[in-house]
């Protein structure tokens, strides 16, 4: 039978390397993944230090919420700090209303040649950091309200607007009027697109690199 992950956790902190490695192989794709199309590189420093800051912060984990968003709270605020290092005002710059696309002097991405998929990630960049996570999180991660609420610290009640005004917002910058699907404006094939939810699982997931890369 399988160990649970905060198993695996009090292990690691234990001294137990083998439950840290099996609990970096267990969610080493959708950290990175978090982290690939929101940052100009470092992403294995950046992985790496999610996943230690997740031992030094375990006395204050609750365990009210999964393994997994708690490693994702860890993931976003990782994410905050790196920017915040890379702002020339990191005290007064508010990262929750600034894209990806604003703060990044490189575009260089892993874009799909495919192009759909390379407007859905142009557009996820372009909107501010925290609703890009919040998609990213609901269309690829699958986490639902309660956890996302968990993630942003937030009520869960907060969540579902911060999801129609994010949904909104990838619409707007996919050419899709709000309430319509996204479509011919933005170089996307309707027919293979239909809804934007169901579009957006659909084309988000990525493989991250193997070990010969």
């Amino acid at each position: 039978m399988a160990v649970d992950d905060l198993t695996l956790l009090d292990q690691w902190c234990a001294g137990d390397r083998a439950a840290g490695s099996e609990l970096f192989r267990r969610h080493f794709e959708a950290v990175y993944r978090f982290f690939e199309h929101k940052t100009d590189g470092e992403l294995d420093d950046l992985v790496q230090d999610t996943f230690l800051a997740c031992t030094r912060g375990r006395e204050t984990f609750l365990r009210k919420s999964s393994f997994r968003t708690y490693l994702f709270s860890i993931a976003r605020h990782m994410l905050f700090a790196y920017w915040r290092r890379r702002t020339s005002h990191p005290q007064t710059v508010d990262l929750a209303e600034l894209s990806v696309a604003s703060l990044s002097t490189s575009v260089g991405t892993r874009f799909s040649q495919r192009q759909d998929r390379a407007a859905l990630l142009a557009s996820l960049r372009g909107l501010p950091i925290d609703q890009q996570i919040l998609l990213e999180m609901y269309y690829w991660e699958e986490l639902d309200r309660d956890e996302l609420a968990e993630v942003f610290d937030v009520e869960p009640s907060t969540i579902g607007t911060r999801l129609f005004r994010a949904r909104d917002a990838l619409h707007r910058s996919l050419g899709a009027p709000p309430g319509l699907d996204a479509g011919p404006a933005a170089g996307i094939d309707r027919e293979r697109t239909g809804d934007l939810d169901r579009w957006a699982r659909d084309l988000g997931r990525s493989e991250p690199p193997s070990e010969d890369d």
